[in-house]
């Protein structure tokens, strides 16, 4: 069964004299425990089309169903509630709340959905193990490399339990080694705990990870190919 199912997506912007299509007329599904990267080259539409299936912006045509929920028929505050407890993202910059520690950061999310401290407490300590930063959780991101704030990042977008993480350039700011350890944790969270991943990536490393990979040029997707597992 298909988790997102997209529809003849457009986005238009008009914001000059020419209308750009910034997504053109693309077709997709994904399903559960993908781990699949949307490639192309700055401009192709590939960050516009992750922020689209976020619900981070509205579509000017189409649409996109998660769970069969058209989330473009959503008022704002649905829509709000709709990301809190579905989706989980992966910043290119982090994101992180610079005052707040790692456990703090990770913990907010849960504070949002309104669990108990205990429940919190419990799964923020288990996610930031699992990203292997279970001795920093009293850190705050100006005390963690850049590596370790993405790893923040993931531990935070695991937090809600989402359906899919939305991960935009996750490795754009790293060196080789936070990278490949990033990139490691990710895939091991996608097939052992079955956790979709989708990307949206120029970075040949993340690729070379990918089980699918969606390449996007002028808007269109212009192929999307399986890739076999090794």
């Amino acid at each position: 069964m298909n988790i997102i199912e997209i529809k003849d997506l457009k986005k238009i912007y008009n914001d000059s004299e020419v209308a750009v299509h910034a997504v053109n007329g693309v077709d997709l599904s994904f399903k559960q425990g993908e781990f699949a990267a949307i490639v192309g080259p700055s401009g192709s539409g590939k960050t516009t089309l992750l922020n689209l299936i976020g619900g981070l912006d509205v579509p000017s045509e189409g649409s996109i169903r998660i769970d069969g929920v058209n989330i473009g028929e959503l008022s704002s505050r649905k829509l709000i509630n709709f990301r809190l407890n579905n989706i989980g993202f992966v910043f290119q910059s982090y994101n992180l709340i610079p005052v707040l520690t790692a456990y703090e950061n990770v913990e907010f999310i849960m504070s949002l959905q309104g669990y108990d401290k205990d429940k919190r407490h419990s799964r923020t300590v288990e996610l930031l193990k699992s990203v292997g930063l279970g001795d920093r959780l009293n850190s705050r991101p100006n005390k963690l490399s850049g590596g370790e704030q993405q790893r923040v990042a993931v531990a935070r977008a695991l937090a809600s339990k989402p359906k899919f993480i939305l991960a935009d350039e996750p490795t754009a700011n790293l060196d080789s080694k936070s990278t490949s350890n990033l990139l490691d944790i990710m895939e091991k969270l996608n097939r052992e705990e079955n956790i979709t991943f989708i990307f949206s990536t120029h970075d040949q490393r993340v690729v070379n990870k990918a089980r699918r990979v969606i390449q996007v040029e002028d808007g269109k997707v212009i192929s999307d190919e399986a890739i076999q597992s090794p």
